[in-house]
């Protein structure tokens, strides 16, 4: 089961937590020893808004102004620094927010393209059976006969099922349905068989 892309896996804090820490009540996930943290993204900075620093943002939260409870954020998998969400809104069908030492448009611009994301922890651990659509993305994809189709690329919501993006020496569209076109997931080894011709 799909638990749910990353538009509607991420829980919006109770009111007066700390935005810096973990859910509340969320079971603590299992990671090797000395391993660095494990990022989820959650949006991507998109564009710039106003002269005065601030951002616009492509959020992957449900709804998107769930991106907003998030903070710190790490941008760019982290390598780009950590910024406090100072405000933030809902603006049209995207986000626009101010982060902390970002105070005109010149550096607001140095950050588009930037991916956003936060801890891993965050997040409950998933039941057998059930995956995250973070944990999906990059995974290495096989058909029946052996052959590799490419890498989960993005999970695309289509209202019937969820549809995977994989990308290989073509980009194929695949439908998400376990048992029947996904045959298994091994999180661990990074691989995905599905029964699906070479072809399509």
């Amino acid at each position: 089961m799909l638990l749910s892309r990353q538009r509607r896996e991420l829980r919006r804090p109770e009111s007066g937590v700390d935005r810096a820490q973990s859910l509340p009540g969320a079971p603590p996930v299992d990671k090797p020893a000395g391993a660095a943290e494990a990022l989820v993204a959650v949006g991507r900075i998109s564009g710039i808004f106003g002269v005065k620093g601030w951002v616009r943002v492509y959020s992957y939260t449900d709804p998107p102004g769930n991106i907003l409870d998030y903070g710190p954020w790490l941008l760019g998998d982290g390598h780009q620094g950590s910024y406090a969400v100072l405000d933030g809104s809902v603006h049209g069908r995207g986000i626009v927010a101010r982060l902390a030492g970002i105070d005109d448009r010149d550096q607001a611009r140095t950050l588009i393209g930037a991916m956003v994301s936060v801890p891993r922890a965050r997040f409950a651990r998933a039941a057998q059976g059930e995956y995250y659509c973070s944990d999906l993305i990059g995974l290495r994809v096989r058909n029946g006969d052996g052959m590799v189709l490419g890498d989960v690329q993005d999970i695309m919501a289509t209202g019937a099922n969820d549809v995977l993006v994989i990308q290989g020496e073509r980009r194929r569209l695949v439908p998400f349905l376990t048992g029947t076109v996904v045959r298994s997931i091994d999180l661990a080894a990074r691989t995905m068989d599905v029964e699906w011709d070479v072809d399509f």
